[in-house]
């Protein structure tokens, strides 16, 4: 056995604790990093990266039988999945560098290609390794949640974990789960010339904003894609052609594939969190505001924490703790600036609160401004003026935003940085925005807020009168 005495151990290499392990050994702290799977995380190899490049191929796809009102003559693709999956791993690959074992032991960090177990409150042990740090922190983030479903023991079934693998064009995909995930797959799949249904037990993309989540259901059933709500799952059947699912009211799909997406898990398994002293609950480690544990010592950041599952959160709790750990200053996570952003399109992103949670918050003190896509020359000159923002403000700031629409997940940006900043509804309409682009959408939801104040306000109106009696 090895014994290591470090400041910092990080478990886990995904985008969370390479933030941390980059950040702290480049500052002076002696940093070991622990990950006994894949560099990189679930974003890189799983996740974030091979869905972004399914979906590309996806539109790729779509382009060619969506130019006819361009003057363009529109055809179906012909499509090469065997092809489309080697762009998938080829992005995997040309990103992999930078997350690589080797461009970490070229900063000076000590990385251990073992999964690590805690043998105390101060102690891990990975493979032959014995660390001893002054803190640590979990960063080992989540997996697919495989529900308890009747028959699924007996049934192959895939995961975001087994999905980039397929060679093979799906024939029927089946998608238990209406969420991002789910509604992401479910387009790219029919795009690139399967038949999908989604089978999901609630509402789909429930947790966005029901008014723009419909623009963007209503564009996947369009080109396709069967989605089935209220739905809930019972049983699963493997049959001579693929597989059956059934539902708890009767209703049976039959499918050549199937792929899970009904949401995540934290990883703590393999933690032996214990001996570590360290609490959990049913959505991962229980952490504190500045993401400590019930062990003072040991941090918890990412999905494993519990909170929002978003690669960007791993990486924002990564720059939090590295205040506290490195310089032992105070430092707290907050969530109410995070954006997220489903990649359909037309795209759906969400920072702050929902329309819905803003009227319960504030009440009377809300005021809901909205724009649509139809209204911006960019939208219409393009083609894509399926869109909505809407504003929620109260005492003249921004405390939510919904968009549905074109490049929402890059409009987005703009509102989380007025709302990380406490900005006021004035400073996005006093921006200069270039003519014609997408991003006046943001300046003009801003402009409706101020309208009512400007052009239907009588003693306004009454000033400018008064003022222009006496202009030379």
């Amino acid at each position: 056995m090895t014994q290591i005495d470090t400041d910092i151990c990080i478990i886990g290499a995904g985008s969370g604790g390479l933030s941390v392990a980059a950040g702290a050994v480049q500052m002076g702290a002696r940093v070991v990093l622990v990950e006994g799977h894949k560099m990189g995380g679930d974003c890189l190899n799983y996740g974030c990266v091979p869905s972004k490049a399914l979906i590309a191929a996806g539109k790729a796809a779509q382009a060619h039988r969506d130019g006819a009102t361009l003057g363009v003559q529109s055809n179906e693709p012909t499509l090469d999945f065997a092809t489309t999956n080697d762009h998938v791993h080829n992005v995997i690959g040309t990103i992999e560098p930078n997350d690589s074992v080797e461009r970490f032991r070229g900063l000076g960090v000590e990385v251990i290609e073992e999964f690590g177990e805690f043998l105390s409150p101060s102690e891990l042990q990975a493979g032959e390794y014995r660390i001893k740090a002054r803190r640590f922190v979990i960063a080992t983030g989540s997996s697919p949640l495989v529900p308890p479903i009747t028959g699924l023991d007996d049934v192959p079934f895939l995961t975001n974990e087994s999905l980039f693998d397929l060679k093979d064009r799906p024939k029927h995909l089946i998608i238990i789960g209406g969420g991002p995930i789910g509604m992401e797959m479910a387009q790219a799949h029919r795009r690139l010339g399967s038949r999908v249904t989604v089978v999901e037990g609630e509402k789909a993309l429930g947790k966005d904003d029901p008014e723009l989540a419909e623009i963007v259901l209503n564009q996947l059933r369009k080109e396709g894609v069967s989605i089935y709500e209220g739905a809930t799952v019972s049983e699963v059947r493997e049959t001579s052609r693929g597989v059956a699912v059934v539902t708890e009211e009767g209703n049976v799909f039959a499918g050549s594939h199937l792929l899970l997406a009904v949401g995540r898990k934290a990883n703590v398994d393999r933690l032996n969190l214990e001996a570590a002293e360290v609490k959990t609950e049913r959505a991962g480690v229980t952490v504190d505001s500045q993401l400590k544990t019930s062990n003072r010592r040991i941090y918890a950041i990412g999905d494993v924490a519990g909170g929002m599952q978003l690669t960007h959160v791993a990486g924002y709790h990564a720059g939090v703790i590295i205040k506290s750990a490195l310089f032992g200053l105070p430092s707290k996570a907050k969530s109410d600036h995070i954006p997220w952003a489903t990649y359909t399109a037309p795209e759906l992103a969400q920072v702050g609160l929902t329309e819905e949670k803003a009227r319960e918050k504030y009440g009377r003190k809300l005021t809901v401004v909205r724009f649509p896509y139809r209204e911006n020359d960019r939208a219409i000159a393009e083609g894509k003026t399926d869109g909505l923002i809407k504003v929620m403000v109260a005492n003249s700031r921004p405390v939510g935003v919904s968009i549905a629409g074109a490049q929402a997940g890059e409009l987005i940006g703009m509102w989380a940085m007025a709302m990380a900043n406490n900005m006021k509804m004035s400073a996005i309409a006093a921006t200069v925005l270039p003519y014609p682009t997408l991003s006046e959408v943001n300046k003009r939801a801003a402009g409706a807020y101020f309208s009512p104040m400007l052009f239907e306000n009588a003693k306004v109106k009454g000033v400018v009168r008064f003022v222009q009696r006496f202009l030379p």
